[in-house]
């Protein structure tokens, strides 16, 4: 049996309790059921812009960043290592993306963003790997540490610059954009006749061909890239085994050390270009505190996708058109998304009700019931209420998803070298 056999046997959760896979019909039912539902829903309050091609465009632009830093989460506790840090980390990257940007141009402030980032998920290696600090720790010190270095270093790199200060950069040359001529305009026209469901796919898909930043397209193929390589090649397996029994794999040869600190680098780096899209392509500006918790909200799209890169990205993408509900249509866009959530909870009802969780089924009735009664009583939601609704749906999906998840079992344990031998 080859090493990556063998670790695969070791290492390899129990079958038992397992979630079983949804396959690819299933998925695609799920799909085409949710789109179904917002279309009815937009309907129903009028609220066109909810599936526009400028709502997909920005949503896609506001989740890249979110999806990054969940990624970069990803390679870190796929290896047993808790990156907290993932918010200095994308500091980092916004600051040195764009500290190098203004100087030599935006790829060049991309390579420094993750460079910037890969420091930062160094630094976490050495305390939690090589010190054996608790995770949690080292990585809200480093996103106290990232926040002052970058302070600091703002004073000499962009005050006194024509455009910058001491807590902003110059401007940033942007990177460019695609647009797919003909397909692009047509989607426009048809999202614009406001039909059932043909619509809403045809917003859809605009926002997917329309002033798309290349920078975009590279971090959408990070995400099957992650995948292939962490569940499709030997070193992905070994990288896995260490998150899962770093002692087992260390009897078969494995140097956990190496992979923890491959993994958490790279996981650096990925946050980091995370912060560097945020200066370059999203605002083409850096701007003291433009992270505004991104890289927790990533966590927690990784949490949600269940360490997995598939349901990050769609937990990444949520977040993101929650976020950009409430740049485009603010109040109205979210009040519609009341009657939504309403109509989600009594599918949960009936669900719950089918596995005989009748407490949880009463609680879903209630809480959706006081969902109807706000949105027919209300024309609007305060803005106060818009403002949040990213973070409360980040809260909501949590707390719903929370008892169907499974980190990787040595996520978070101290391991010192030698314990397999």
């Amino acid at each position: 049996m080859s090493t990556s056999k063998a670790t695969a046997a070791r290492v390899a959760p129990t079958k038992g309790g397992g979630r079983r896979k949804l396959s690819l019909p299933v998925v695609l039912l799920i799909i085409a059921g949710a789109l179904a539902l917002v279309s009815l829903v937009r309907l129903i309050s009028g609220a066109n812009d909810v599936t526009s091609v400028g709502q997909v465009a920005g949503a896609l632009e506001l989740a890249v960043p979110i999806g990054l830093a969940g990624l970069g989460g990803l390679w870190a506790e796929r290896a047993g290592v808790v990156n907290i840090g993932l918010e200095g980390m994308m500091v980092l990257g916004t600051w040195f993306g764009a500290w190098a940007g203004f100087q030599w141009g935006p790829w060049v402030g991309v390579l420094f963003g993750i460079l910037g980032g890969c420091l930062g998920g160094l630094l976490h290696a050495v305390i939690t790997v090589t010190f054996g600090v608790n995770h949690i720790v080292s990585g809200v010190a480093i996103n106290i540490l990232a926040v002052g270095v970058t302070r600091y270093l703002s004073n000499f790199a962009f005050d006194g610059i024509q455009g910058g200060s001491s807590k902003q950069s110059p401007r940033i040359d942007p990177i460019d954009k695609i647009t797919i001529p003909g397909l692009s305009d047509w989607l426009q026209d048809l999202q614009q006749q406001h039909w059932f469901l043909v619509s809403d796919l045809a917003g859809i898909l605009g926002g997917l061909v329309t002033g798309l930043s290349l920078l975009t397209v590279v971090a959408l193929l990070l995400i099957p890239a992650t995948w292939w390589i962490l569940w499709r090649t030997p070193f992905g397996l070994r990288l896995r085994s260490c998150g899962e029994s770093p002692v087992a794999a260390e009897t078969l040869g494995v140097n956990v050390y190496k992979y923890k600190y491959i993994a958490v680098t790279v996981s650096g780096g990925l946050a980091g270009l995370g912060g560097a899209f945020l200066a370059i392509v999203a605002t083409g500006i850096y701007q003291e505190g433009q992270t505004g918790g991104r890289g927790y909200i990533g966590l927690a799209a990784m949490i949600f996708g269940n360490w997995m890169p598939g349901g990050m990205a769609l937990g990444a993408g949520l977040f993101g058109f929650t976020d950009s509900l409430k740049l485009r249509g603010g109040a109205e866009n979210v009040h519609a998304m009341l009657l939504l959530l309403a109509i989600l909870l009594v599918i949960a009802v009936f669900w719950q009700l089918y596995r005989k969780k009748y407490v949880a089924a009463v609680i879903s009735a209630a809480v959706s019931a006081l969902l109807f009664t706000w949105y027919f009583l209300t024309d609007q939601v305060p803005s106060q209420f818009v403002d949040a609704a990213p973070y409360v749906t980040t809260l909501l999906v949590l707390s719903l998803s929370a008892q169907r998840l499974r980190m990787p079992k040595a996520d978070g344990v101290p391991y010192r070298k030698g314990e397999g031998k």
